[in-house]
């Protein structure tokens, strides 16, 4: 009788550990296959993209300054050929002259106004220069000065805007460049045709 009563008891033991071990292995995180969970990796969150604000420096920022001021001094140039010259030829240069870089001055000035750029308010001391010795000029003699000055300030201005259409850090600044250089390169050619006409050379 004894014996049947120690046997009931280990059988007894045996069963509440059994159960124990059960409801540990079934426990939120134990190891084990049943209720594991796959491990989700998160990445860091990046930080947004300045390139769209990116501050205008180095050659653009040159290249803006330079143009902004040659833009203005062909618009008063034609001005003053627009009153002075004696050519027909050489008047109706000067008003495209004055139409084209008037528009590219203020697709200029937008784009200074969106990358937050000062740009020069009047044309450089070189420009002024040149105005003066041609205010002093009148008639055929005028024309063939202007046509010489336009020459070489297109020529200038074809070699800086195909300089920045391809290695221009900013893309705006890129996509004026481009922009602007076809007109460009029609005024140097419309320039140098004119210039051969007339038999005047770029270098007096």
């Amino acid at each position: 009788m004894s014996k049947r009563i120690k046997t009931g008891a280990r059988l007894t033991t045996l069963g509440v550990f059994a159960l124990l071990a059960s409801a540990c292995g079934s426990e939120p995180g134990a190891s084990g296959t049943a209720n594991s969970e796959p491990i989700v990796k998160t990445e860091p969150a990046k930080a947004p993209s300045d390139a769209g604000d990116r501050v205008v420096t180095g050659g653009d920022l040159a290249f803006m300054n330079d143009a902004a001021p040659g833009g203005m001094a062909e618009v008063e140039l034609g001005r003053l050929a627009s009153k002075q010259a004696a050519s027909k030829d050489v008047k109706a240069f000067a008003e495209r002259m004055i139409a084209d870089h008037s528009k590219a001055g203020e697709e200029l000035k937008a784009l200074a106004q969106q990358k937050k750029v000062m740009l020069p308010p009047d044309v450089l001391p070189k420009h002024k220069e040149a105005m003066a010795k041609l205010s002093k000029l009148n008639g055929a003699e005028f024309d063939k000065a202007y046509v010489m000055e336009m020459v070489a300030a297109h020529e200038k201005d074809v070699t800086a805007f195909e300089a920045q259409a391809k290695g221009s850090v900013d893309q705006d600044v890129k996509a004026f460049a481009e922009k602007t250089l076809p007109t460009l390169k029609m005024h140097l050619q419309m320039i140098r045709d004119m210039a051969a006409k007339m038999d005047v050379s770029a270098k007096p």
